[in-house]
């Protein structure tokens, strides 16, 4: 099992030393969320909580993904990094590929990315872009992006954008895609990629997602062998729990090990410390 350790609602100034922690004591990464602005007032429910009310505070920080991946990349030797999850739609597709690609060539090769198609129309809206049809829009966004990231002049012409024969250097690495979402939407988007994040959801509820995209790839004469599953789980904590998720095909778990032991207030040592701690409870270093 790969673990991955979540970014999501540090302190901007903590990131660098947690990432170069996970990198020194052998975690596969960091997963890094996406939020460019946090109304104050929603007229959207947020669709991952029961009442709709986010999970996190106002003022919490969410640093631009491609930025803090281009820092921690240079700050760290082995340690992957993949954004659970960025919003292609909530962009145009050019920027998005450069920031993107950027990225992919100062991590050399070590960039994972996580894509969602989004769920807040309030945050589309003030981005100046449209919330109808963002699945489909995500869909040839992936495709354009894909042809962009590659050597020599590339010409487009979709449903939603058009491109003129161009060249978009430098050229990056392979960036493997991942899908985001828990609907059979996105868990069929997902089939179509090259891997699927889940939501903080339990074992049951990820291998049940893991058996339906199974499926849906054998329809179209796909495996797994070639396909990534990266998951929060909600209840999954000793070596018996991520050896079951691993049989049946989860190969990640994005997670914060400082909750186990410090909980959400935890120091920046403390941080580092519960990173060691789990890693050694789950005999991972033996």
């Amino acid at each position: 099992m790969r673990f991955y350790v979540s970014t999501a609602f540090l302190d901007i100034k903590e990131v660098v030393e947690v990432a170069k922690a996970a990198d020194d004591l052998g975690y596969e990464g960091m997963g890094i969320p996406d939020h460019v602005i946090n109304l104050e007032t929603l007229e959207t429910p947020y669709p991952y909580t029961k009442d709709g009310s986010r999970r996190w505070e106002a003022f919490t920080h969410w640093p631009d993904p491609w930025v803090m991946i281009g820092a921690i990349a240079l700050a760290t030797s082995r340690l992957k990094f993949v954004t659970t999850v960025y919003l292609p739609a909530m962009r145009d597709p050019y920027s998005a590929a450069k920031a993107i690609g950027t990225a992919a060539c100062l991590a050399e090769g070590r960039l994972e990315l996580g894509i969602g198609v989004g769920w807040c129309e309030e945050e589309f809206t003030l981005m100046g872009q449209r919330f109808d049809r963002r699945g489909k829009r995500t869909d040839e966004m992936l495709e354009l992006m894909r042809a962009l990231w590659q050597p020599g002049w590339t010409e487009f012409d979709g449903e939603f954008y058009t491109t003129p024969r161009l060249e978009m250097e430098p050229t990056p690495p392979h960036i493997p895609i991942y899908v985001g979402g828990l609907s059979n939407v996105a868990l069929r988007r997902a089939a179509r990629n090259d891997g699927w994040i889940g939501d903080l959801i339990t074992t049951e509820q990820a291998i049940a997602s893991v058996d339906r995209i199974r499926a849906l790839r054998a329809e179209s004469g796909l495996g797994m062998d070639d396909f990534t599953v990266i998951t929060p789980l909600t209840d999954a904590f000793t070596p018996e729990h991520y050896a079951r998720a691993e049989a049946a095909g989860i190969d990640g778990i994005i997670t914060m090990p400082w909750m186990f032991y410090s909980g959400p207030t935890a120091s920046l040592s403390e941080k580092i410390d519960g990173m060691k701690r789990f890693r050694k409870d789950l005999g991972l270093d033996a």
